[in-house]
C-alpha cells in the first residue's frame, strides 16, 4: 500500500508491503521524521515507511543540521506502540544493527557502530540515526527513526569525517537498492526485539559490531568531556565507561574514538 506522491518503480514496493509495511516517497520534502510525526498525530496507524530524494530542513541529534542532498537516503520508520514507553529508546539500537547488515549485505565491510547512532568507516561517519518519541492524545506512543545514508555523496564542512558509502564498497550504492535492505533488516530486528523482550540479543549483536569497544574513547556533552576505555553496554543500552578505575555510566553524549580499529579487524557481525 502506498500514498502521498506518485510512487516510482526503482523502489521496492512490493517488498515494503510484503514486509507487513505501508511506503511513500517524496522527491523533496522538509524531514521525513517531520512528516512522520503530523502523520501520527493526524491517526496514521504506523507502519510506514517514509522517504524522500532529498530533504531540505535534514536534523541530527541535538538540532544539528542533516545535510540531505540528492543521491543520498534518507528514510524514516513511523510505528506505533511498538513496545512500553520506556523502552522506545531501544528502537535505535534495533534500527543501528538493522543498517549495519544491510550495509553487510550489500558487501560492505570495515563497518562500525558508534554509540549512540552513528554507522562509521575507517573512522568516518557513513550514516547516522536519529530516534524520536512522542505521546498521542488517544495515549498511544509514537515512534520515529529517521537514518540517513551518504549513499554517493559524503558531506563538507561537517565537524567530524565523513566518507560516501559508494566509495567503502567501491561501486554504486543506489538509494533504493540501500533501502530495500534496510527495510528487510529491520523487520527482522524489530521481530528478534519482541518489543524489548529480546534487547539482550539485539544488544549482544549490537557490540559485536561497535566502534571502540575496549578502546580509549572521549565522550563529550552538557558536562563537559571524560577520557576512559568503553567498556560495555549496560542492560539499557547505556554505555560504562572505565575511568580512574571505576565505571561511570553514560547516558547521553558524543562519543570520539581516540584510535581507529585497524581494517583487518573488522566486527563478526559485519558477515553475519
Amino acid at each position: 500500500m502506498t500514498d502521498g506522491e506518485p510512487q516510482r518503480s526503482d523502489w521496492p514496493i512490493e517488498r515494503v508491503a510484503a514486509l507487513g509495511w505501508r511506503f511513500v516517497h517524496f522527491d523533496t520534502i522538509g524531514s521525513t521524521n517531520d512528516e512522520a510525526r503530523q502523520r501520527a498525530l493526524q491517526g496514521d496507524p504506523g507502519r510506514l515507511w517514509i522517504v524522500a530524494d532529498e530533504q531540505k530542513a535534514g536534523r541530527g541529534r541535538l538540532g544539528r543540521t542533516w545535510a540531505s542532498p540528492s543521491g543520498n537516503l534518507h528514510a524514516s520508520a513511523l510505528l506505533l506502540d511498538p513496545a512500553p514507553i520506556a523502552r522506545g529508546f531501544e528502537i535505535g539500537f534495533v534500527a543501528g544493527l538493522a543498517l549495519h547488515r544491510a550495509v553487510a549485505d550489500l558487501g560492505g565491510r570495515d563497518f562500525f557502530l558508534k554509540w549512540p547512532n552513528d554507522l562509521i568507516w575507517r573512522g568516518a561517519k557513513v550514516a547516522g540515526l536519529l530516534a524520536e518519541g512522542l505521546t498521542l492524545a488517544d495515549g498511544r506512543f509514537a515512534c520515529i527513526v529517521g537514518i540517513g545514508v551518504n549513499c554517493a555523496v559524503a558531506p563538507t564542512g561537517a565537524p567530524y569525517p565523513t566518507a560516501a558509502l559508494s566509495s567503502a564498497l567501491s561501486g554504486d550504492a543506489p538509494p533504493h537498492e540501500v533501502f530495500e535492505r534496510l527495510a528487510t533488516r529491520f523487520a527482522e530486528t524489530l521481530a528478534t526485539w519482541r518489543r524489548g523482550d529480546g534487547f539482550a540479543d539485539i544488544r549482544a549483536a549490537w557490540l559485536k559490531a561497535a566502534a571502540g569497544l575496549g578502546e580509549p574513547i572521549r565522550v563529550s556533552g552538557g558536562d563537559g568531556g571524560r577520557e576512559g576505555v568503553f567498556e560495555a553496554l549496560d542492560a539499557r543500552g547505556r554505555l560504562l565507561l572505565r575511568r580512574e578505575g571505576r565505571l561511570e555510566i553514560i547516558e547521553a553524549g558524543d562519543v570520539n574514538l581516540l584510535q581507529v580499529r585497524p581494517e583487518s579487524e573488522a566486527g563478526e557481525a559485519a558477515r553475519s
